[in-house]
């Protein structure tokens, strides 16, 4: 990979040379992890003389692993560095400010308010002899000019307060989302030997020298070299490219890297490398260095003037970096992308256009946010013209005055003035607390799932699981839990309905059932005794496996004594479990040459490779088909229609004399079997799950189960779980047949077919990783219903990982899922059980209905705030409600009101109805009745306040009131009645379903509650001491019980508008619609072509006429905060998804250790080479 003048880049651990205290160096390690293949175990050769005695040298047993003593893990720690790669920087408070200030709005306001600053103090030597027209008038009579420059220096402060808020938002999420990446770290743990016993150790707690036990399904933690291996075959892809699994043995390539998976076998390696030395690490390093690259030549070269001699090394280092960057990406750009299917998976991803599209809500958003910005654009733009046009025909026509020279500054102050007015149109009509919403409301839900056992790994997961309409689930673990018994066994001729008491079997077949059991049972799963007295055993790894060890001990056997004797080094070969064998076979080499194979695996499978049985009299009597079919129809089906797992134990003799088979030839060594017993293992269904399964279909979520088990347990479980009902018209086909039905002739797939079975299928049983994907992309893909199909999966397995990444949603099991099905997942189960899914159907539609509750909010403001700035521009010149008053209102409409609706908790009734969909948009009719009728309420006061309001309270008239004027009691009123119906208004939104109890479970929500306090106590303290700044004076208690009772009246008029039937409304039109693709114009659809990912906000945004709106940049910006979550916030989080031929994009996601990574190698030569700005 890198070669080693890297030393030169930054978090590389110095290397001073440690030859005292350990046999070899860092340096050494790091150069010998970089060989491959045969070159690799010359190295070990010639250096070490063998792994043991690279061991030696490490100061380790290969057995016992390392003492575990703090002082040796501390030292290795600082001879070879941790396991654990610095994250990127967080940004810093300031420079979230910086990001804040960006907006052009604020922008705007900002120059706009430091010129009305300048002029207010500007007074022309003899203007007050003058006559610049009525609007001027009565300035100065009021003494009032000295305090022109409050409005200027108020708006000032209101941007910083709106732009204070925005970045404390931004630097709490980003806080909390570190918080999440260090938990999903600390909760990744690994396998390893220390004081000879095997125990989880967290992966940053890794050293150099520790012996780690892998198995199927891990995801390497660091560097290591292979001691021992049983059929280790690695998926080296995310540092290759290559998509064929690479076969480890200690005779041909015993190199392990980290990053890479381990794709079938198990085995123990010695960790030679860790952290930033890792293979994995270095690229990573390099990625980060390349980040600061342009900069530091930059300054260097600044530097190199002053300081040429001094600089040279630095300069060297910053060449080395250089160099092997450029051979790293040289290296990484000749290899081939990784791909699913390899060769003919990257054409049919050619072939097939559909994408997998990103957030739908995030699109409708930007869609809906793009609508409105260019209506306030255009709203503002005709206020300030009229504005403009009313005072020159006023003064310069009706008054006939001349331009004064003199003048001049005070009608500059006008326009400045008027200008002012069209930038706060424009800052309440653009909506700029909708991305905010959607990440508090996001942001917040992940913190509350976390709770609900739900681990989210990308934040697009939890709102589209809102809109699922499937959900594909796996049989073990997640329905049922996952605990494991024998309960039925047919042996020795009889078949016993309860585990039978060991007098009653021969000894012979006693001898080889328990040897079978012991030693074909992987090492890793034991029986543990219970954590409390009294309580069940614990069951370690894989529990079929630790079905059949408690089995051995209800036998009264003991396992572990024939495991202490035969240690897993003298097993002589081993055929993992995988899903295409579905059987797992160990040979042991006898004393005089004879080789003995225990197999055990699906009953129907290994029973067909049985050609003898064992009798009563533990002799083995001739097994032929008839008598096969025969023990299917009575053993096996009564046990797997009571719902139990069959598995049959077997073995096979191969005698000294024939010679050592070819054990390569997986048919002929596979046969000829002695069948020994067959047993049915009990995996009793959650009690929650029933309960849970028929919540989704009553929110129109159809279940499916997709199990390897036979289709009678299948079926039996499926019934019990109330997947199937009695009488039901509904499918359970097994793999095979599900592959005959779906296939033409020439045995490729056809959506056609598959759309004939898809709808009505709810059981696919024997199923293959392959069927799982075959059926979730077919449900997907599909169009026989008008909605497209929004599909969850649930996985634990390895090969689970395709369908997972298929899947709109990926579900893995956070305990007995491997770490390639968590990597591939979106959503991952702490629990394992299915119910949790239902609770993330849940938060899923919260967070939809929490974005419609704060759009129905604040489009009821947004209405009206623009319509009365407007209308009263345009008839009495002066906006009623004035610059900082409306910067006010917009913090309480957007940041305040998003805090308070975005975070109401999800409830039960969420689930009593069907899902939104895809193309559902965000503003239903029943919102726009509700935000169209309030406004009408709203409009209806104000303007009624504004023109008759001084006549109501027998106050002075605050229309058309001069340049200065001291604030009014009339605007007051205006401005407070305003602000008291955007409260009471605040409560309507809460349901927007048109649901009449509007205060429901309002007290199970402080936030809210807070918030609509502390508004009001803050709107208090501006209006009675707000003055100047804010254009109000103190009102009477009389004054504030007529605003309070005229908002009130909101809650009332929401009743009335609540009565109308939505369905006679047939004028009201929907909004917020997502993106169709029959709508995306063909070129556009050419160019997204190469990209992965339809992304509807970045659509929206291309567009040439809203390129102003680009300026709005809080949007761009909180949409990258959401981003930056997506793609990690951390180093972590920069790697945890093995890309793949479909997701080669930068978003690189979540993850769960510090050096697990999984990198394209176009991912890394781009992101190496052009990563200004990028967000590793």
């Amino acid at each position: 990979m890198a070669n080693n003048s890297y030393s030169g880049v930054k978090n590389s651990v110095a290397e001073p040379n440690h030859d005292g205290e350990f046999g070899c160096s860092l340096k050494e390690l790091r150069s010998l992890m970089e060989l491959r293949g045969a070159e690799g175990l010359h190295k070990i050769q010639e250096t070490y003389g063998d792994v043991n005695g690279l061991c030696n040298r490490l100061k380790t047993s290969p057995v016992d692993g390392l003492s575990g003593q703090p002082a040796d893990i501390e030292k290795r720690k600082v001879a070879f560095g941790q396991n654990f790669i610095p994250p990127k920087k967080p940004k810093t408070f300031l420079q979230l400010v910086w990001e804040a200030l960006q907006d052009v709005t604020l922008i705007i306001l900002e120059v706009a308010a430091i010129v009305s600053l300048g002029l207010s103090f500007y007074k022309p030597p003899d203007s007050e002899n003058r006559n610049c027209g009525n609007a001027a008038g009565g300035v100065e009579d009021e003494g009032e000019a000295e305090a022109g420059w409050i409005e200027g220096a108020a708006i000032l402060l209101s941007v910083a307060c709106v732009v204070l808020v925005t970045a404390f938002n931004d630097w709490s999420k980003e806080k909390q989302f570190r918080g999440l990446q260090s938990r999903i770290e600390q909760e990744q743990k690994f396998m390893m030997v220390r004081g000879g016993q095997v125990i989880p150790i967290p992966v940053a707690e890794i050293v150099v020298g520790d012996i780690a036990q892998i198995k199927y399904g891990d995801l390497l933690p660091a560097d290591g070299i292979l001691i021992q291996g049983n059929d280790l075959k690695i998926d080296e892809s995310s540092l290759t490219g290559e998509s064929d699994h690479v076969k480890k043995s200690m005779e041909k390539d015993s190199v392990l890297l980290s990053g890479t998976h381990v794709m079938e076998g198990s085995g123990k390696m010695v960790v030679t490398a860790v952290g930033v030395n890792s293979q994995t690490g270095i690229i990573f390093t390099l990625l980060g260095a390349g980040e600061d690259d342009e900069d530091e030549e930059e300054k260097e070269k600044k530097k190199e003037r002053k300081k040429e001699k001094k600089n040279k090394k630095q300069d060297g280092s910053v060449e080395n970096r250089k160099k092997a960057k450029a051979q790293d990406g040289a290296a990484m750009e000749m290899q081939p992308l990784n791909s699913d299917e390899g060769a003919e998976g990257e054409e049919k991803r050619k072939a097939n256009l559909q994408k997998k599209e990103k957030s739908v809500l995030q699109g409708k958003l930007t869609k809906l946010a793009v609508q409105i910005g260019k209506a306030g654009l255009v709203m503002s733009a005709i206020t300030v013209i009229i504005l403009v046009v009313l005072f020159v025909v006023d003064t310069f026509w009706i008054q006939g005055i001349p331009w004064e020279k003199e003048c001049t500054p005070i009608y500059i102050q006008f326009f400045v003035k008027f200008f002012i007015i069209g930038v706060t149109v424009l800052v309440v009509a653009v909506p700029e607390g909708l991305p905010l919403a959607v990440t508090i409301s996001l942001a917040y839900s992940v913190k509350k799932m976390m709770k609900d056992n739900n681990l989210v790994r990308h934040l697009d997961a939890c709102e589209t699981m809102g809109n699922a309409t499937a959900i594909c689930s796996d049989k073990t673990g997640t329905l049922t839990m996952n605990r494991m018994t024998v309960v039925q066994v047919f042996i020795a001729d009889k078949h016993y309905k309860k585990v039978p008491e060991p007098d009653v079997i021969p000894a012979s077949t006693m001898d080889l059932l328990i040897l079978g059991i012991s030693v074909n049972c992987a090492y890793t799963t034991k029986i543990m005794s219970p954590e409390k007295e009294g309580g069940l055993n614990r069951q370690v790894g894989n529990k079929t496996e630790c079905a059949l060890l408690g089995f051995a001990l209800d036998l009264k056997k003991d396992y572990q004594a024939i495991r202490n004797e035969i240690p897993e080094e003298k097993l002589y070969k081993v055929y993992t479990f995988n899903s295409v064998r579905k059987s797992m076979s160990t040979v042991l080499k006898n004393a005089d040459g004879s080789y003995r194979m225990f197999s055990k695996g699906a009953s129907e499978i290994l029973l067909r490779k049985c050609y003898k049985i064992l009798t009563a009299t533990g002799e083995a009597k001739l097994f032929r088909p008839r008598d096969r079919d025969d023990m299917v129809k009575r053993v096996i089906e009564p046990m797997a229609s009571e719902g139990l797992r069959t598995i049959c134990l077997a073995y096979r003799d191969f005698p000294a004399s024939e010679g050592e088979p070819d054990w390569d030839n997986e048919s002929d060594i596979l046969t000829r079997l002695t069948c020994v017993c067959v047993v049915g293992i009990e995996d009793p269904v959650r009690p929650e799950v029933p309960d849970a399964i028929r919540k989704c279909q009553r929110a129109g979520i159809t279940v499916r189960m997709v199990t390897g088990d036979n289709l009678n347990t299948a079926r039996a479980i499926s019934t019990k779980c109330g997947i199937l009902q009695p009488g039901d018209d509904f499918l359970c086909l097994e793999g095979k047949e599900f592959n005959r039905r779906i296939r033409n002739e020439k045995g490729e797939i056809e959506q056609e077919r598959i759309d004939k079975i898809w709808p009505k299928l709810r059981v696919l049983a024997r199923s293959s990783p392959t069927d799982k994907h075959t059926l979730v992309k077919g449900i997907i893909d599909s169009t026989v219903v008008e909605r497209r199909q929004v599909v969850a999966v649930t996985g634990d397995g390895t090969n689970d990982g395709p369908a997972l990444k298929k899947a709109d949603v990926g579900f893995a099991m956070g305990i007995a899922g491997t770490d390639v099905a968590k990597e591939a997942s979106d959503i991952i189960l702490t629990d394992d059980n299915f119910s949790s899914i239902v609770k993330a159907v849940m938060w899923g539609r919260n967070v939809y209905d929490s974005i419609s509750k704060f759009l129905q909010f604040q489009l009821t403001v947004n209405v009206v705030a623009v319509i009365v700035a407007f209308t009263g521009a345009c008839i009495t010149q002066d906006s009623p409600l004035k610059a900082v008053q409306m910067l006010w209102v917009n913090l309480i409409m957007d940041t305040f009101a998003s805090l308070a609706l975005a975070t109401e908790p999800p409830t039960e009734s969420l689930l009593l109805r069907k899902p939104y969909g895809r193309n559902k948009p965000l503003i239903s009719r029943t919102m726009m009745k509700n935000i169209l009728g309030h406004a009408v309420y709203q409009l209806t006061i104000i303007f009624t306040l504004l023109f008759a309001g001084e006549k109501m309270f027998d106050i002075d008239n605050g229309r058309y009131a001069p340049l200065h004027a001291p604030p009014s009691e009339h605007y007051t009123i205006v401005f407070n009645t305003f602000v008291m119906m955007q409260l009471f208004n605040e409560i309507n939104a809460r349901k927007i379903h048109g649901e009449r109890n509007v205060f429901e479970g309002i007290f199970n929500n402080m936030i809210f509650c807070t918030i609509v306090f502390g508004t009001f106590v803050i709107q208090i303290v501006i209006v009675q001491f707000g003055g100047k700044p804010f254009s109000c004076v103190g009102l009477s208690i009389e004054q504030w019980l007529w605003c309070i009772l005229l908002g009130f009246g909101c809650l009332l008029w929401g009743q009335i508008i609540s009565s109308i039937p939505t369905s006679r409304l047939k004028f009201l039109k929907t909004a917020g619609h997502g993106t169709q693709k029959e709508e995306i114009p063909d070129e556009e659809l050419e160019e997204l072509e190469d990209l992965d990912e339809i992304d509807h906000a970045e659509r929206e945004l291309r567009r040439g006429q809203i390129l102003w709106f680009r300026g709005l940049n809080r949007i761009q910006t909180q949409m990258d905060v959401v981003s930056a979550f997506q793609s990690g916030i951390s180093f972590q989080a920069a790697v945890r998804r093995q890309p793949s031929s479909t997701s080669q994009q930068h978003d690189v996601t979540n993850v769960s250790s510090p050096t697990h990574v999984a990198l394209s190698p176009a991912a890394a030569f781009n992101t190496a080479s052009a990563t200004v700005g990028s967000e590793w």
